[in-house]
């Protein structure tokens, strides 16, 4: 007859409290029911695993030998039946996080870290790519969730508006715009504008020319194949300016300074968008969108919609 966790559970608390009746108290069931357990265990073994006395019961030699096993046993039972629990809660488990922004401040560092407070026992793993490879990841499974500038688009699956994160300049320390609080588009024509290939550079590259082309006027745009690191190093050599959204000023680039580009208008933003497919059941990304809807709000319906206010990028930790 086989051994039951069950079986190993009453006897290892047996064993623990040295008498089946204070064993029986904390485990919450009858005397009569833990000590017939453990006779049945003891006869399906063969062998006698416990002395009973007037005192209390103690192990005996064979006993001590089968209890030393059953406790790693019933210790490892437990937590992974713990764990499980609290992976179908959310509470445990991995979320994959795609994007293609900073994470040196800004919204998307600030909910990470919110994000680990509440849920320390969900390991975030993080991809960083363009917006067709993380969408690609969201279809094979790879993610869970995809942040990325724009407003939502039309596709399978779910699509959260989120914040939006205000445009700014870098400049080399020695550009003469470098003395001024706030820099205004018009002050960018003639300019050298550095942009990289890699996202969000199409996108700010679209904000250029809705900015400054005009007719028989085009801004002299250099686009290169290389990552923002690159650009802001070109930058800083003082080969042109560049344009970055609000979480990428949180790192140092020799050189570099970052002011504010307005128009009439004030500030121009990107917003960004958080996508998912809408059968993943992963329960920590349930928990994660809700923390998304909580920290960044809309007075419209949740989840999709079909733009997003500009928000101010969240300064919280």
């Amino acid at each position: 007859m086989a051994i039951e966790l069950r079986h190993l559970r009453y006897a290892v608390a047996a064993a623990h409290y040295g008498s089946f009746r204070r064993a029986a108290e904390a485990l919450g069931v009858k005397q009569s029911s833990l000590s017939r357990r453990i006779r049945q265990m003891e006869d399906r073994l063969g062998v006698a695993v416990f002395e009973r006395s007037s005192s209390g019961v103690r192990l005996t030699t064979a006993g001590a030998e089968i209890l030393r096993a059953s406790r790693h046993l019933v210790e490892g039972l437990d937590r992974m039946m713990a764990s499980a629990k609290a992976a179908g809660r959310g509470e445990a488990g991995r979320l994959a996080i795609g994007y293609y922004t900073s994470l040196s401040a800004g919204n998307l560092r600030a909910s990470f870290l919110e994000h680990a407070r509440r849920f320390p026992g969900v390991e975030i793993r993080t991809v960083e790519g363009a917006r067709a490879s993380l969408l690609v990841g969201l279809e094979h499974g790879t993610l869970d969730v995809a942040i990325v500038t724009g407003e939502p688009a039309s596709r399978e699956g779910g699509a959260m508006p989120l914040w939006g994160e205000r445009i700014m300049v870098a400049l080399p320390k020695s550009h003469p715009l470098a003395t001024n609080e706030i820099v205004y588009w018009t002050d960018l024509r003639g300019e050298t504008l550095l942009l990289s290939q890699r996202d969000p550079g199409p996108e700010l590259r679209d904000i250029l020319l809705a900015k400054l082309a005009s007719p028989g006027v085009q801004p002299k745009i250099v686009s290169q194949d290389v990552s923002r690191e690159s650009i802001m190093s070109l930058v800083g050599a003082g080969f042109g300016v560049s344009l970055v959204l609000e979480a990428d000023i949180g790192t140092y680039y020799a050189g570099v300074v970052y002011r504010d580009v307005q128009d009439g208008n004030g500030p121009s933003r990107i917003s960004y968008t958080a996508y998912w497919q809408s059968n993943n059941d992963n329960p920590a990304l349930a928990h994660f969108l809700t923390l998304l809807e909580e920290r960044y709000p809309l007075p419209s319906s949740r989840p999709t919609a079909s733009a997003a206010p500009s928000r101010t990028p969240d300064q919280s930790p």
